[in-house]
């Protein structure tokens, strides 16, 4: 059985990549939508390898003693792809939030284009940041906001709607949030859906206007999206 040690190994970590590409939209926690094909070939191709391995490899490649260390070095390094295959980690919530420092892309204060007519109108929390922050035509202004994300809090007791944005995959997400007043705020982690409208706030364009912040006039909890992040 030693000899398959390593097959064995390809073979888990191409199982637990099908599992969450393949069945289901796991993937979505990791990756964007379009990186999916991408998923599959590798795992597939990882199985493949795995089956092709074990069925090339002669029964006695090593001494006892060095197969025998080879083998529980190889059985140990099966425990991350199995936990991966098993148990699948949730995806990043509020404690990736406050791990992020307040760092976001330089943007210069300008005129946005007009929102879309009709109140409430729905935003993703990027977009609101941005608009509340840097738009100098206030297109905000007079206009019922709906925003989801997930309930992140300070130490004083301040609440934001949060999102994660990802561009290409979960390792390089950033956070934009949103703070919410005239509401009281639900458990951290949970879903939630707000609308309420812009609360100006510092000057425009300077630290002083971040975080931007919304009066609530409804707080609805709801499930995690099937895709809980946004694109940039």
């Amino acid at each position: 059985m030693r000899r398959y040690g390593g097959p064995f190994l390809l073979l888990l970590i191409g199982a637990a990549v099908l599992r969450v590409s393949l069945f289901g939209d796991l993937y979505l926690r990791y990756v964007q939508a379009g990186l999916r094909p991408y998923l599959i070939a590798s795992g597939a191709a990882l199985v493949l390898l795995a089956l092709i391995t074990a069925a090339l490899r002669p029964a006695h490649t090593h001494s006892h003693t060095h197969a025998h260390g080879g083998s529980r070095l190889a059985w140990l390094l099966t425990l991350p792809a199995l936990a991966l295959l098993l148990f699948p980690p949730p995806a990043l919530g509020s404690y990736s939030a406050e791990r992020e420092a307040a760092r976001r892309a330089a943007q210069g204060v300008g005129t946005f284009p007009a929102l879309p007519d009709g109140d409430p109108v729905t935003l993703t929390v990027a977009e609101y940041g941005s608009r509340a922050v840097y738009d100098s035509g206030r297109s905000l202004k007079g206009r019922t906001v709906r925003l989801t994300g997930f309930v992140t809090r300070d130490d004083d007791g301040t609440w934001y709607v949060t999102r994660l944005v990802v561009s290409c995959c979960a390792a390089d997400a950033t956070t934009a949030k949103a703070e919410i007043r005239n509401a009281t705020a639900p458990p951290t982690d949970t879903w939630v859906t707000v609308t309420g409208t812009w609360h100006p706030k510092g000057t425009l364009g300077s630290p002083t206007a971040w975080p931007p912040v919304l009066d609530a006039r409804t707080v609805t909890k709801i499930p995690e999206p099937t895709n809980p992040y946004e694109k940039p």
